[in-house]
């Protein structure tokens, strides 16, 4: 006999909620190191090129609202991405994609960046709840160095009523991710980051979605605390 799909009522989303803050705040009241804070409207566009090829390009823009101790908002950097996939076997994918970083516009005295990124992607869904696992290598090259990162995610999501998410209908994605970020003209970096996000199908093809997120860069030293609220346009053809 199947067994029953999970619902989230509000009292256990409210719990849940409550429990991740204390998860994300706590690492700041007595953690050690800078708290900065982001905000980062997106635009994702989502497109099929047949025979399992999909591409997504992407545009952003992060933002401070909080540096130094202080409460500002000023512009950080601009984001432009294309990421082409293939899909295999279901629920297995591998991927290449390409970002440009316009940083120095906004900071002089900062460079731009260009990224390479190398992904593998499996989900499965036990019930109702979809799990991925993401593994990336990227290769962050700058005027005067490369560095290289390797990622992994894990990510959960979920329609908060039913057994899908319909249109006018809201649904949640959990994210857990480490990196590592290697150079040589740099030491070793670990970073660990945990997001939460909430999505409205709006129709067919138009999801909004918004969402936090909380970073610890450099966790084995003294690295600083990041805290980003985020909000997202996805588009589908």
């Amino acid at each position: 006999m199947s067994k029953p799909p999970l619902r989230f009522t509000p009292r256990i989303l409210c719990r849940l909620a409550i429990r991740l803050g204390f998860l994300a705040v706590g690492p700041l009241v007595w953690g050690q190191g800078e708290f900065t804070g982001y905000l980062e409207p997106a635009v994702n566009l989502n497109y099929s090129l047949g025979k399992g090829f999909s591409q997504n390009v992407s545009a952003g823009h992060r933002m401070y609202y909080s540096r130094n101790g202080a409460a500002e908002l000023q512009g950080r950097q601009v984001d432009l991405a294309l990421f082409t996939s293939v899909a295999f076997l279901g629920n297995q994918s591998v991927g290449l994609g390409i970002q440009y970083r316009f940083r120095k516009p906004f900071e002089p005295d900062r460079t731009n960046e260009i990224r390479l990124t190398q992904q593998y992607n499996r989900t499965f869904r036990p019930r109702v709840i979809r799990i991925g696992h993401r593994l990336r290598s990227e290769q962050r090259i700058f005027p005067d160095q490369t560095v290289h990162r390797f990622r992994y995610r894990l990510a959960f999501d979920g329609p908060l009523q039913g057994e899908r998410t319909d249109v006018g209908e809201w649904y949640w994605v959990g994210t857990l991710e480490q990196l590592l970020s290697v150079s040589r003209s740099q030491s070793t970096e670990w970073d660990v980051r945990a997001g939460a996000e909430l999505g409205y199908l709006a129709a067919d093809g138009v999801r909004t979605e918004l969402g936090t997120e909380y970073r610890r860069e450099d966790f084995t030293h003294t690295g600083g605390h990041e805290l980003f609220f985020t909000m997202t346009l996805v588009l589908s053809l």
